[in-house]
């Protein structure tokens, strides 16, 4: 039980999604005002109880985005955050809510994404990866498909080090789908076969459509707040054991190692903080913006050794049914990702915390993980989370 466990006296609180998918005619502000609204409304509470607020904007989309987003949703808040670390800004907003939360700051903090990336027809927002300028000026000039061409060198290096096969990350791509035909919101649940994946075109070698994440509109929102005050709120609340941040380069050609990625060093510091270790977590959740990523993370966070992610996924081993659930919403490769899918994480966690995923639901979840990864392979941002 979470109460084994070292408790920092935060949780979450409330959790909700915008309309995903294929969102026309909303704008970034409307679907997090979706999110937000129904998120507030699932922990119970009103609007006038957020005194803090975070978000990170889609890559070039608005500036002060924590400041535009409180005007728009009419919040004077006491906390204000717009750190921006890729896919995984929101968990590292959980940490940040918890810290401010713990100093008095605030005690009530909503944390928001949302992207028309689909609607805007754009993959890499203008200029992410263009700039000649530090610390593109080894890639930019060369015109490699950023981020694309970033995870394919780690694929790559990957499969040159370790034996890795192309089917083995196929079987990521298709237990992933497997979730996502369980999970009614998922935009892509057809049945998806290794041949499948490896029958689709090259986008960047080693790496197949299936592969590749979605490009789709779509918002989130998670209430975070005290523990002592989440137990009186509407739903179950879902305590914050562990977290930890960090960042190792920000283009590819800085990255120390491309097949050891600083989740490294974010796991070993939140399992500590949460007196857990990987063997305890009951369900996984890890940014999926390419099969790589996740063979990568479930390496560094310490659930199989290095080299050996390729044989801990096969034969299905993540799928329902499997023995490792993992990406149980169907994850950024077939139910959602809206520009940075790492909010998406942390709402997929809780819902199964809470018993709420239907025929997705791992029974006697009471631990788990959420483990965010941004621009190339670049920040990671590890929480872990137990029911109360």
């Amino acid at each position: 039980m979470a109460s084994q466990h070292s408790s920092q006296g935060i949780a979450i609180a409330g959790v909700a999604e915008s309309d995903l998918g294929s969102v026309p005619g909303k704008t970034i502000f409307q679907l997090q005002m979706e999110a937000a609204k129904a998120a507030i409304e699932d922990a119970g509470l009103e609007k006038s109880d957020i005194d803090g607020v975070l978000t990170a904007a889609p890559f070039n989309s608005m500036h002060m985005p924590s400041m535009a987003l409180s005007e728009y949703l009419g919040i004077q808040p006491s906390y204000s955050d717009s750190t921006i670390t890729g896919g995984s800004s929101f968990e590292t907003h959980v940490g940040h809510a918890m810290a401010a939360i713990q100093a008095g700051l605030c005690t009530t903090c909503l944390i928001t994404y949302g992207s028309t990336q689909k609607s805007d027809r754009s993959r890499n927002p203008q200029g992410t990866y263009g700039n000649p300028e530090p610390p593109w000026q080894f890639e930019a000039p060369y015109g490699p498909p950023l981020p694309l061409a970033a995870y394919a060198m780690a694929a790559r290096r990957h499969m040159y080090e370790f034996g890795t096969t192309s089917e083995q990350l196929a079987e990521i791509a298709v237990a992933t789908r497997k979730w996502a035909a369980l999970n009614p919101k998922a935009y892509t649940r057809d049945p998806l076969s290794i041949d499948d994946v490896m029958n689709s075109p090259i986008v960047t070698d080693p790496l197949h459509r299936y592969d590749c994440c979605l490009v789709t509109d779509g918002g989130g929102a998670v209430i975070v707040t005290s523990l002592e005050r989440a137990r009186d709120l509407k739903k179950r609340p879902v305590a914050v054991l562990g977290f930890a941040d960090t960042h190792s380069h920000m283009g590819i050609s800085q990255m120390p190692d491309l097949v050891r990625t600083a989740a490294g060093i974010t796991g070993p510091k939140a399992f500590g903080m949460a007196g857990v270790k990987p063997s305890d977590i009951d369900v996984t959740q890890i940014y999926d913006s390419f099969t790589i990523t996740v063979m990568l993370c479930l390496e560094d966070l310490g659930f199989c050794a290095k080299g050996e992610a390729g044989a801990f996924v096969s034969g299905q081993r993540t799928a329902p049914g499997g023995e490792f659930a993992l990406n149980t919403s169907g994850g950024g490769l077939s139910y959602c990702h809206p520009g940075m899918f790492g909010i998406f994480l942390i709402i997929e966690a809780v819902r199964q915390l809470r018993g709420e995923c239907g025929d997705r639901q791992i029974p006697s979840a009471n631990l788990t993980l959420a483990h965010g990864v941004g621009g190339v392979l670049s920040s990671h941002a590890t929480l872990i989370l137990g029911g109360e």
